[in-house]
């Protein structure tokens, strides 16, 4: 067994002690040839580890607090581990990329003067290059100013604010790009992509305000959602609480970081029972650690998810397309990855959506193993297959709901379909700690083949944490995908994306759009380039008219389930 006890100190008195107790602690057990020892000093840190002589290596730990002094508060009570150093190049470049322009200091106190006003900004449709007229493959463009609730004009950017184009008869809609000139103006861009009237819809999602809030509440309080274990030995039991960043405190720590994945987990000790005698994790609950009044912030009908109102048309004609105009391809980072048209989801690039039915579902399944790992956003998946495949029997491992694991089967057509929920964070009901897999050791544990199909989704669990901790989970998840096609290159890997949700206060500190956001670019970032197919429930989510939901409505989801059978059973289109 290899134990490894740190200490971390700004006190010089407390670092002497722990070394003469340790030290001492160390010659007795020696005198007893019991252990081979192993000591590492320096200004900061006291690293001991304890080789028993005659066992072999568990993954059993325990960390000796660190004491930091009060101000500290920031992330540095966040252990990470080191990266190579690719991976470490690949973190920073993906953060770049993903840095959200300079938000506001906030005043003390709040007021909401100075702050992005939804009802006073204003969006203009700009005039096309044709005058007054647009056909279908033409760009249009919109520009959106902002004002302040005392009508000013605000000078910087960082306000979060989508854009669609939509027809509600038609049931057409595409998600707009939106650019932040950094001066509190925007540009919103469009692919005109149907004849017909195509009407223009802003909305300010977040004022920049309310962004610097949400950055700070991931850099300084990522513990803010917390949980628990219950550690139980006969019939005493103990609870503490459990986090990926625990603050310093006089406890012990129980270190229950995977050691295939590196992924990071702790709890405070308990402080009768050992640390293999956890047997469960569940969420507690939601610190509100705001200041004072940023909660006007984060106000509905106010400031959050508002209609921004246009300044003359809202809408525009699409006339038909001219001749020898080019057909709108797009499977850039810069344009749509597809829109709606009378309901249904048509992709830009790539592979053509079909219709499935019940009947044309069977017989694309027929034969396969469908393997679902992550969130609920994808377990609403394995729920929809349960619901409109008659032969698709859920059999009953007397799992607990929502959490699983689940399985079906359809024993005549030869279609296994199951569920597991990824490893922690997960904000879910009583989890017992046998459940708690990462997904990256379930596709390196997986018997997959060429009828096997990998469907990940795996972001709304993790908001609430420093980037850094997102992006090594989702290295871990693409180096397992990557041994997985390299051992078997027939099996065929489908990811995800995040989608928007309905904002309160509580939600938007939680799990934002915003932060949803940051996790849908480095998604998309980190999988570019491998052979997998990724489902952009983003844009299926913002383009639509339906009200924004953690799981969207089932229009939306048979749309997204087409795009998961067509990659698997493509079809010829003359």
């Amino acid at each position: 067994m290899t134990m490894r006890t740190t200490c971390c100190t700004r006190r010089p008195y407390h670092s002497i002690f722990l070394f003469v107790a340790v030290f001492a602690l160390i010659s007795v057990l020696r005198h007893m040839d019991v252990l081979q020892c192993q000591l590492q000093v320096n200004t900061t840190k006291l690293q001991v580890s304890i080789i028993p002589k005659f066992h072999p290596k568990v993954n059993a730990t325990i960390i000796i607090p660190r004491v930091s002094p009060h101000h500290i508060v920031n992330r540095s009570f966040c252990t990470f581990q080191p990266l190579s150093p690719q991976d470490a190049l690949e973190e920073r470049l993906i953060l770049d990329s993903i840095a959200w322009p300079e938000t506001p200091f906030l005043p003390s106190p709040i007021s909401l003067e100075q702050t992005t006003d939804p009802a006073n900004s204003t969006f203009t449709i700009l005039p096309g290059r044709k005058g007054g007229q647009w056909h279908v493959g033409d760009q249009l463009e919109v520009m959106i100013q902002t004002f302040d609730f005392q009508g000013r004009p605000k000078k910087s950017g960082g306000d979060f604010i989508t854009a669609r184009l939509h027809n509600r008869k038609l049931e057409a809609g595409v998600a707009g790009q939106v650019v932040d000139h950094l001066n509190g103006s925007y540009s919103a861009v469009f692919s005109l992509l149907w004849k017909g009237d195509a009407q223009v819809e802003v909305t300010l999602v977040h004022p920049s305000e309310a962004v610097t809030v949400l950055n700070r509440l991931n850099r300084e309080q990522p513990d803010r959602t917390y949980f628990k274990s219950l550690y139980r030995s006969g019939s005493f039991s103990e609870t503490t609480i459990c986090n990926v960043c625990l603050r310093p405190t006089q406890q012990l720590l129980c270190n229950y970081t995977d050691l295939r994945t590196g992924e990071p987990w702790f709890c405070y000790k308990p402080k009768n029972l050992s640390c293999d005698t956890r047997i469960n994790h569940f969420r507690v609950a939601f610190k509100q650690n705001i200041i004072s009044k940023e909660e006007k912030l984060f106000q509905s009908a106010v400031n959050l998810k508002v209609p921004i109102q246009a300044t003359g048309p809202s809408n525009v004609a699409g006339l038909p397309k001219e001749h020898g105009q080019l057909k709108v391809n797009s499977s850039s980072v810069t344009g749509p990855s597809g829109y709606y048209y009378q309901g249904v989801w048509r992709a830009l690039g790539g592979t053509t959506v079909s219709q499935f039915n019940s009947s044309a579902i069977t017989q694309c399944l027929k034969g396969k193993a469908v393997h679902m790992y992550g969130d609920s956003t994808v377990r609403q998946w394995f729920e929809f297959l349960n619901a409109v495949l008659p032969g698709l029997k859920e059999f009953d491992l007397h799992n607990r709901k929502p959490v699983g694991p689940f399985m079906s089967l359809d024993y005549e057509n030869n279609i296994l379909v199951t569920y597991r929920c990824h490893g922690p964070p997960i904000h879910w009901i009583t989890i017992p700690t046998r459940e708690l897999r990462y997904i990256a050791n379930e596709l390196d544990d997986l018997n997959a083949g060429p009828n096997t199909v990998v469907v990940l989704s795996i972001w709304a669990h993790i908001t609430t944490y420093p980037m850094e901790i997102y992006i090594r989970r989702l290295q871990s998840i693409r180096r397992a995908v990557v041994r997985l096609l390299d051992t078997n290159p027939g099996t065929m890997v489908i990811i995800r994306t995040a989608n928007s949700r309905a904002l309160s206060l509580q939600v938007s500190l939680t799990n934002s759009d915003w932060y949803s956001l940051q996790c849908d670019k480095v998604l998309k970032a980190m999988f570019k380039g491998l052979n997998v197919h990724l489902i952009d429930a983003w844009e299926m989510t913002l383009a639509h008219h339906l009200p924004h939901d953690i799981h969207p409505p089932p229009p939306i989801i048979r749309n997204m389930m087409n795009c998961l059978f067509s990659y698997i059973c493509p079809q010829k289109h003359g």
